[in-house]
């Protein structure tokens, strides 16, 4: 009789752990140079840094059915599945709530942020208990004004639908024949296209004309949003899913995760070059980098070896942090961005002197919360046996 193997004896593809470590630093940055594109994203210097979400989405897929495919066969249940991924991914949701309420008087100051001074200590506890369910709250309850669905940390709108995406894999889609998962993924890719390309086929994306020919949006209730975000989760994540279950590769013998990590950053960084007459180009580069890039940049992660010691180091550490980074670093930058905003005439160097402490103190941040906080907890939470 086969026995069932623990999960954390399989082997671990550490080239992408350090690919999502490199998108997160990116997504830190193009959120550090924010405050510099005056509402104007096109002027956004890391112009498409957005796309790390829907690159997440496509490792999140990937991983998700590398790790737990061969796992139903072998006695694991559906509750035990959700038990693992809340242990998982919550503890940092926790925490990140809670240095976004600790930080939010301190971005007071940013344009449209008016309602901060004016909110109550109470219904800042309300919101920041509400916060750690990681429901979407109600309009009557944001607290920032922008709309957003969750306002002590705004990345949140990801991890929510990361949420929905293992809902769906463990009551559903982990049953799907690769031939359904292939339809699916085609389906997506089309959805994704339109979305790009700006073609409005649900009568919803009329509202957004700052950001047409874009995949910007998904974090508010709105049906745009809605629509934005069910579509940047599921290309993504479908495609690396089936990539999972296809084992395909591609070998990069030399350099495989500098040559990814390349890749990743140049497509994050592209400034944006759609001429005024034709913004749809812009879309297609977003569209192409969603459904053949990234699945490329994939099967070069799993088809590579790590070059030396230090290469496999350097992942390991980009990889332990990504996620606590990721949850963590909003709240910082937002203060930044409130520096920014009250400080427009100071030099050049010393905006920049700020961006770079900024920078360096979530990359600590997240350090110290995954050291001293998230890896004791998940361990205390394993061993008390709620993961089995």
């Amino acid at each position: 009789m086969k026995t069932q193997t623990p999960i954390t004896e399989k082997p671990r593809f550490e080239i992408l752990d350090g690919l999502r470590g490199v998108a997160a630093m990116m997504v830190v940055a193009f959120h550090l140079f924010e405050p510099y594109s005056e509402g104007d994203h096109t002027r956004q210097i890391i112009n498409h840094g957005y796309l790390a979400v829907d690159f997440f989405f496509a490792l999140s897929g990937f991983v998700i059915g590398y790790a737990y495919d061969d796992r139903w066969t072998k006695g694991m249940s559906t509750w035990t599945f959700f038990k693992r991924r809340l242990v998982r991914l919550h503890p940092l949701i926790l925490f990140g709530t809670i240095i976004g309420a600790l930080m939010f008087y301190f971005q007071d100051g940013v344009q449209d942020w008016n309602k901060i001074a004016s909110t109550p200590w109470w219904m800042l506890a309300l919101v920041c208990i509400y916060g750690f369910t990681l429901i979407p709250l109600p309009k009557s309850l944001d607290i920032r004004g922008w709309g957003e669905m969750h306002p002590m940390n705004n990345v949140f709108w990801s991890l929510m639908w990361e949420y929905i995406a293992n809902i769906l894999y463990a009551l559903f889609i982990r049953r799907f024949p690769k031939w359904l998962l292939a339809a699916l993924v085609a389906f997506s890719a089309i959805l994704t296209a339109m979305l790009c390309l700006d073609l409005d086929a649900f009568g919803l994306l009329a509202a957004r004309s700052s950001a047409a020919y874009t995949v910007i949006g998904g974090w508010s209730l709105e049906p745009q949003d809605l629509q934005i975000a069910i579509t940047r989760l599921f290309c993504p994540f479908f495609s690396g899913l089936l990539l999972s279950r296809l084992k395909w590769r591609i070998p990069a013998y030399k350099a495989g995760f500098a040559k990814a990590s390349l890749i990743v950053i140049v497509l994050l960084a592209m400034p944006y070059f759609a001429p005024a007459s034709m913004p749809w180009v812009n879309g297609l580069y977003e569209a192409l980098a969603i459904i053949l890039v990234f699945p490329f940049v994939l099967l070069i992660g799993t088809g590579s070896k790590l070059a030396d010691t230090i290469e496999s180091r350097v992942c390991k550490f980009l990889g332990d942090i990504s996620y606590p980074l990721y949850v963590t670093h909003l709240p910082f930058v937002f203060c930044q961005m409130s520096w920014a905003a009250a400080h427009k005439d100071a030099p050049v160097a010393q905006h920049f002197a700020t961006g770079l402490a900024t920078f360096v103190v979530s990359v600590m941040l997240a350090y110290a919360s995954l050291r001293l906080y998230d890896i004791p907890v998940r361990r205390w939470l394993t061993n008390k046996g709620v993961t089995k």
